[in-house]
């Protein structure tokens, strides 16, 4: 099978798995009136979810390093499929979908760091930052049909049918999966691609580009984590508030700028990354997703249009580095060491990212005085601008190379 053709199909896999990621984020308008929830426990049952995927992204990188990616990436695909069925079957109260909503996350980390280690062996240098972009723009294909799915069934007929009809996703994203991989050998880098001489994994973890692009990873997924989790409601709260609450048009203008956003940035900034180099575009997009977080959550009450503008430039914005994280990833360490890299970044990364909803969902209650969607946003969204920051500073201080690339 030719490198475009298994590239193709893995997209199509990262698809249908990803969208049990976004279900609930798309359904919590509706859930929060349903299970009646607090802000704060909204916000646990999704920083519970981020923290389960921080420990199967761990668990998954580990074991890709010692058993082979594409074990590790069927293995997942398969389980998640089983995983958000029974999510779908049984999640009817807060507690439910805690506890069955982190049982889904405990299988999309193996979905996730495999492929990148999958693409990242199958395309040269100078076409791996489009091939990883397509990889994470299937992804957030997948968190769109998401939102639009849950968020349009929600509102027409009830959440449940949100979650059944989301169902079929995981499914057809293991089936796909498995047809990307019939061809491919299982490889285990660790005993196959011995490191250079003197290259232990203390030094590779610990050089200066292996640490920036850590803490930047870290700082961006609490951003971005936070950014996904609350986004859909706020702008649920702006269309009522604007009395435009039309529940099919609705589901579709909330899905399309958060997540459409993310297709376009991670395509055009992977192919950016190769040409003009991965610093260059880190440093514009992390300094833009600062920005836009500190200002975004003060528009609640902007003309719709205008306000959907904005929301798929943030979502660009915030998304646009998260390819070339990895890409740059990729190429600041040895294959060798590669996966145990990937955990930590992953259980730092998305260990902030599960305490960001959380810290948002507590300054909504403490900010708002009266239960239901919230109206007051800004210091919310705020507070994802701290990891924006953290991000901009990283990525200015990474070390370039001839022609400005990291």
């Amino acid at each position: 099978m030719s490198s475009t053709r298994k590239l193709l199909l893995l997209c199509v896999s990262r698809v249908g798995t990803s969208v049990a990621t976004m279900v609930y984020a798309g359904s919590l308008p509706y859930l929060l009136d349903a299970w009646k929830m607090t802000a704060a426990q909204a916000g646990t049952v999704q920083s519970t979810y981020n923290i389960a995927y921080a420990v199967s992204l761990l668990i998954a990188s580990w074991l890709a390093d010692r058993i082979g990616a594409k074990i590790v990436f069927l293995v997942s695909v398969w389980s998640a499929a089983a995983a958000f069925l029974a999510f779908a079957l049984g999640a009817r109260s807060y507690e439910s979908a805690l506890i069955l909503n982190a049982i889904v996350a405990l299988t999309q980390g193996g979905a996730y760091t495999p492929s990148i280690m999958l693409v990242a062996g199958e395309f040269p240098p100078q076409r791996r930052g489009r091939a990883i972009g397509a990889i994470q723009a299937a992804a957030s294909l997948g968190y769109l049909v998401s939102i639009l799915v849950s968020f349009s069934a929600s509102s027409l007929l009830s959440y449940e049918w949100g979650f059944y009809a989301s169902a079929i996703g995981p499914l057809l994203g293991a089936a796909a999966g498995r047809l990307a991989l019939t061809h491919t050998a299982n490889i285990v880098h660790g005993q196959s691609t011995l490191a250079p001489g003197g290259t232990d994994l203390v030094r590779a973890l610990t050089s200066r580009r292996s640490v920036l692009l850590t803490i930047g990873y870290t700082a961006h997924a609490w951003e971005l984590l936070g950014m996904w989790a609350w986004t859909p409601t706020f702008l649920a709260a702006a269309f009522r508030s604007s009395g435009a609450a039309d529940s099919a048009i609705m589901g579709l203008w909330i899905a399309v700028p958060i997540h459409l956003s993310g297709i376009v940035a991670t395509l055009t900034m992977g192919e950016a990354s190769d040409r003009w180099g991965r610093r260059c575009v880190l440093v514009s997009t992390a300094l833009s997703g600062a920005f836009l977080s500190l200002t975004f959550g003060w528009l609640i009450d902007f003309p719709l249009a205008p306000l959907l503008v904005i929301t798929f430039v943030y979502g660009f914005a915030v998304l646009g580095d998260s390819g070339v994280l990895s890409t740059a990833m990729t190429e600041a360490i040895h294959p060798q060491y590669l996966g145990t890299l990937l955990a930590l970044r992953s259980i730092l990364g998305f260990g902030a990212g599960a305490v960001s909803p959380l810290v948002f969902g507590w300054i909504l209650d403490t900010t708002n005085p009266t239960s239901g969607l919230p109206q007051i946003w800004g210091w919310g969204f705020m507070a994802l601008g701290v990891g924006g920051a953290i991000a901009s500073v990283c990525a200015l201080m990474l070390p370039g190379e001839k022609g400005g690339r990291v």
